[in-house]
């Protein structure tokens, strides 16, 4: 099985030697579940581009410290990926960045937050159970975030599948190859305190303060196995959505005791 990685940003050069990039971070997060796994980088931040005629078991798009609405050349040739991968229903999760290219992309909205700063592991509640959503643990979800722009409106099939009163639209899928989620589940909370500390400069004290203070999650083992029998082939041509589980294991309340 392959997994095809639009990248769209690097690590700091201050932490990648302690963290990895972020392809890294997924692999290492899938490949705790199935380590046969194989997986294809395209650095699409870097102007590399998959080829217009290959194809993947599946697509994860990552983060990015831009945003959606830029004009940098290389977002909108990824938002022409975006729409070949809806238009031939190849399965694509969008992580952060990702998920608000996915909106844009496909006819939606993204916008910078009137409320600033979302960051830490802010709690998210699921609109509904969804049949992918195996095992179901809880209807409260908290994965680690780090963002300042948002998904507004939804693209055409778009729906909603968890919100809260910060991020309406936390996580949505569109029609049944697209799911988008706003937060990192690849991130550690190792890596998101460093991250944080690397941005003390352009986020406001109390509301950096109010992110190192929320307690330590569960780890996110099971959202990987969810995630990797999403990936399985037979799986991608069903109704449901594609890669969906990249999030299910953080819709377990975090525990105060238990490290990242």
């Amino acid at each position: 099985m392959k997994i095809g990685l639009l990248q769209c940003d690097d690590v700091a050069p201050a932490l990648i030697g302690l963290h990895g990039n972020y392809p890294d971070m997924i692999q290492t997060l899938l490949h705790t579940v199935d380590p046969a796994l194989s997986f294809e980088v395209f650095a699409c931040h870097q102007g590399r581009f998959p080829d217009i005629a290959t194809r993947m078991d599946g697509w994860i798009t990552t983060g990015s410290k831009c945003g959606a609405n830029d004009d940098a050349d290389w977002i909108g040739q990824l938002s022409d990926v975006i729409r070949r991968l809806w238009q031939t229903r190849q399965p694509l999760v969008g992580i952060c960045f990702g998920h608000q290219m996915i909106a844009k992309a496909l006819g939606g909205q993204v916008e910078r937050s009137p409320l600033g700063w979302g960051l830490g592991a802010y709690p998210t509640t699921l609109e509904q159970q969804e049949p992918w959503m195996t095992p179901w643990q809880s209807a409260t979800l908290q994965l680690l975030a780090s963002h300042q722009d948002q998904v507004t409106e939804l693209p055409p099939q778009g729906r909603v599948l968890a919100r809260s009163g910060f991020c309406p639209i936390y996580m949505m899928q569109v029609g049944d190859t697209c799911l988008g989620i706003q937060g990192h589940p690849e991130f550690s909370r190792a890596y998101t305190a460093d991250l944080l500390a690397s941005r003390r400069d352009r986020i406001p004290p109390e509301r950096l303060q109010a992110a190192q203070a929320q307690p330590a999650r569960r780890r996110q083992r099971p959202a990987g196995r969810a995630l990797a029998s999403e990936l399985h082939p037979a799986r991608t041509t069903t109704s449901r959505p594609a890669l969906t589980a990249i999030l299910p294991a953080s819709v377990r309340m975090p525990s105060s005791s238990s490290p990242s």
